[in-house]
């Protein structure tokens, strides 16, 4: 998937919950009902987008779907970051230089 439409996915505040709550351990949907202000539907719907982005797994135990994070699209925007991130790295570096010159 491009990272221009899993941002697209990730801009989603209550997806990006879902995926919070998913980062400790599998869950089923009305364990992700339970944990958030979503009502059923919502989250199914919110579930589906994260699946197709593959951002989230499913395994069937018994008569109960889990879901999981997957992690290896959040790696392609972590690299993607990777440039982005020694600009933050130099500027925080030079403030903290600057703070600690100022005490």
């Amino acid at each position: 998937m491009k990272n221009s439409l899993l941002f697209e996915v990730l801009a989603e505040p209550k997806r990006r919950l879902i995926l919070d709550h998913l980062r400790q351990k599998e869950r089923s949907v009305g364990e992700l009902v339970a944990l958030s202000s979503l009502s059923q539907p919502g989250v199914s719907k919110h579930l589906r987008i994260l699946r197709e982005a593959g951002l989230v797994g499913v395994r069937k135990e018994a008569q109960k779907h889990l879901y999981y994070l997957r992690a290896e699209p959040l790696a392609e925007i972590d690299h993607w970051l990777e440039p982005y991130r020694r600009f933050w790295s130099d500027k925080l570096a030079a403030l903290e230089r600057q703070l600690d010159e100022e005490e």
